[in-house]
This record gives structure tokens, sequence and C-alpha cells, in this order.
């Protein structure tokens, strides 16, 4: 059997975000813009009420967000939660363990993303920083990438060149994601094909194997993008 990755079924992640309540420059209140560069993203909406406001090259959107609402999009989305009243979501990625590994860019200035250096240094918290500093990081980071995006969408030709911009920052990194994705979502999607192949032999022998998991989250209010996090092992 192939089984090499852990987490949810299909390789997934999962996160419980309650969404920042900071007001910015704007007057709304919310998390960073960013976007995926492998990975679809969908929301389970549990409690309070926001909108996720998007940008792509089709144009520019705000779908509402309220208990029961699932919404999701597509890797190159860049996407911006706003808080209107306690708002609470379920996160589920795509494969899982990609995100966690940095794919996401957040829409800092284009002097930022033209220097890894200088967008690690605007982007990072210390896990061993203080409470309040890695508060005021989150802050100062939401705020420079809403400078960001501000501008792509007062001009959002500039899009495309985020787009490039955004896939030179992170290509040193794809090596170690294609590893990350053949050990999850590929491993999960092969097993499927294992048990298909079985069974069309008439062999059941794999449901022998079957297991119960559960898992509490293995951090408590991480200061994540779009809010704080509860976060669960990804395998």
């Amino acid at each position: 059997m192939v089984t090499a990755y852990g987490g949810l079924p299909g390789g997934v992640g999962l996160s419980q975000l309650c969404v920042y309540d900071w007001p910015a420059a704007d007057g709304l209140r919310g998390g960073t813009p960013h976007l995926h560069l492998a990975c679809s993203e969908a929301y389970v909406v549990t409690g309070g009420r926001g909108a996720v406001q998007t940008l792509t090259s089709s144009g520019y959107e705000v779908t509402p967000l309220a208990p029961g609402t699932v919404a999701w999009f597509t890797p190159g989305t860049v996407h911006r939660l706003v808080d209107e009243g306690e708002l609470r979501i379920t996160v589920l990625m795509q494969n899982g363990g990609l995100p966690e590994a940095g794919d996401a860019v957040l829409t800092l200035p284009p002097e930022y993303l033209a220097d890894p250096r200088a967008y690690a240094a605007a982007t990072t918290i210390p896990a061993d920083a203080p409470e309040e500093e890695q508060a005021r990081i989150a802050l100062a980071r939401r705020d420079l990438a809403l400078e960001g995006y501000r501008a792509l969408r007062e001009a959002p030709e500039g899009l495309a060149a985020f787009h490039r911009a955004a896939a030179a920052l992170v290509r040193p990194r794809i090596d170690a994601w294609r590893e990350r994705w053949r050990r999850g979502a590929l491993a999960a999607a092969e097993d499927t094909g294992e048990h298909l192949d079985r069974l069309a032999r008439g062999d059941a022998t794999h449901l022998a194997d079957a297991v119960v998991r559960a898992e509490q989250p293995s951090q408590h209010g991480k200061f994540g993008m779009c809010g704080r996090l509860d976060v669960y092992p990804q395998g």
C-alpha cells in the first residue's frame, strides 16, 4: 500500500480561523491579502459575518460570508478576508503541507517581492518572540501587504507582473514542495487507484486495514495571514 500521508483524507490540510478584527487604513477590519501558487483553498463559515475580497485576471469581486457559506478559489486568486463581526472559518487547503511550506505570497510592494531577504524580513514572525511582538509583526505585514493590494486594485494590469514576481520568489522551494505533494495528495490519490484495482479484481482485503483517527489542534492562536489559527498536524 502506498500510504505516506497524514492529516485528513486526500491529503487535505485543515485549520480553524478567527479572522483579525484589526482596522485598516480603508476602515475595514481583517487579514492580509495574498495568493497561493499551487493550492486551492476553501472556507466553511462557522460563525460571525464578513466577506472575502478577491482579485483575479477576470476582475475584482466581493463574496459575502455567513454561517453555512462554503466558498473556495483556485491558485492565483488574490484574496483578503474582511471581518464584519467575529468571523470564524474552518479552512480546508488542497495539498496539506504545501501552504505550511510557503505556498503563499503576500501582496507586498514590488521592491519586497524582488528581494527574497527583504520579503522574509517583512513577513517572518519568529516563533519564539513574545506574543505582543508577534502581533506587532503580523499587523505590520498586513498593512504593508495592503499597500501592494491597493496598487493592484487601482491598476489590475499589474497583476501579471505580481504573478511572475511571486513565482520567482518561491522557485527555490519547488523541489521540496514536490516531495511534500508526492508524500501527501499524490499518495492519497494513488491509494484510491490501488483500492479500485483491488475491488475490480474482487479483492476486498484492504478493508481489513480500516482505522479510526482523531486529532486535536497542535497549536492554538497562531498568528496567521488572515487571523488567529488553531492548526492541526499535517503529516
